[in-house]
């Protein structure tokens, strides 16, 4: 069995050579030690993951802009074709979300003892994003239940940083911001929509 500096050491060599799969792997392999992540670990969970499930997200976007244009064309083969790749990478992003959501519900965020407040927040702000990825992607009835687990962990978030940090804290602002990005997210892709 490899032992956990080890596999903090092999992250570290993995964001050097800006292998993001290999570093998330290794740091999901750290966090399901069922022990509580040093603030450098944490960080390498949330760069590893950060950088993955970002690719997934840039991919998705430039598959979907080509997705409207085709369909603007009319051809069918060409239209499926790229609707299926979109398919393709939604998959992939939905499976990084639920892994990332999988270590925080099962191992970091349960983990977290009544006075870790700092990591309480930090990954319950995480758990905001990974909802709010989701929710980029999903439709229906699916995409509204994915945003409200995201305002939920975000709201979660805020009311302990707002009652056990201090206003100038740097992690205590980021889950409002959080929050105020995936507002003006869903804003613009409302916006977007109407124009086609």
């Amino acid at each position: 069995m490899v032992d956990r500096e080890q596999l903090v050491q092999k992250a570290r060599l993995a964001e050097q050579a800006e292998r993001y799969d290999d570093m998330a792997a290794a740091m999901k392999n750290v966090t399901e030690l069922n022990e509580p992540l040093s603030n450098e670990e944490r960080n390498l969970l949330s760069v590893a993951y950060k950088n993955v499930v970002g690719a997934r997200r840039s991919s998705w976007r430039v598959i979907s802009s080509i997705e409207q244009k085709t369909s603007a064309d009319g051809n069918e083969k060409k239209i499926e074709m790229v609707r299926a790749y979109r398919e393709k990478i939604e998959k992939e992003l939905e499976a990084v979300c639920q892994d990332v959501l999988s270590l925080l519900d099962n191992y970091l965020i349960k983990n977290c003892s009544e006075t870790q407040y700092e990591s309480k927040v930090f990954y319950l702000k995480m758990k905001g994003d990974y909802y709010r990825y989701l929710a980029e992607v999903a439709t229906g009835e699916k995409r509204a239940t994915v945003v409200e687990s995201s305002e939920k962990a975000y709201s979660e978030a805020h009311e302990i940083s707002k009652e056990h940090m201090q206003p100038t804290h740097p992690i205590r602002s980021k889950p409002a911001r959080a929050h105020l990005v995936r507002m003006l997210e869903t804003a613009f892709s409302i916006i977007a929509k109407l124009q086609f």
